[in-house]
């Protein structure tokens, strides 16, 4: 018979000890009841630090949250990007050069544009005449009208 037949109220197995995870019970000249001791100092002293952590992550959010909003020349823009662009990004914030890789990414963009600074100008005055044709347009469509 198994023991939930013989025992009719022990209805689950007993889970499997994981020794490395376990006190020992075992006691070698009262090195066990330290190690208990120990544990069980390390586990308030984790406990005690939470709420200081929970509060510091709060702070932390709030100021996120604050630099977000008050950041009215900034503009939030998703990008994919190739593995290599990642990882030279990630260099970047491992360096300590910037605290995120948007900082990182804002970076390099304003750099990207800085150094394409021709290719800016042609584009702008080629933008230029494609609205002043526009506009053109706009203008015989009008007359037709009339």
């Amino acid at each position: 018979m198994g023991d939930s037949e013989e025992n009719p109220k022990k209805v689950f197995e007993e889970p499997d000890v994981i020794q490395d995870l376990m006190v020992s019970e075992k006691d070698k000249e009262g090195e066990t009841h330290r190690d208990k001791t120990s544990v069980s100092t390390s586990v308030k002293e984790i406990a005690s630090r939470i709420p200081e952590s929970l509060s510091a992550i709060g702070r932390d959010i709030s100021k996120t949250l604050e630099r977000a909003i008050s950041a009215k020349d900034d503009y939030i823009v998703a990008v994919k990007l190739s593995e290599t662009a990642q990882e030279k990004i990630d260099q970047l914030v491992q360096a300590g050069l910037y605290r995120s890789r948007a900082e990182a990414a804002a970076f390099l963009i304003d750099e990207g544009i800085k150094s394409q600074t021709n290719l800016f100008e042609t584009v702008e005055k080629k933008l230029g005449e494609i609205e002043r044709l526009r506009a053109e347009i706009r203008g015989l469509v009008n007359e037709t009208k009339n």
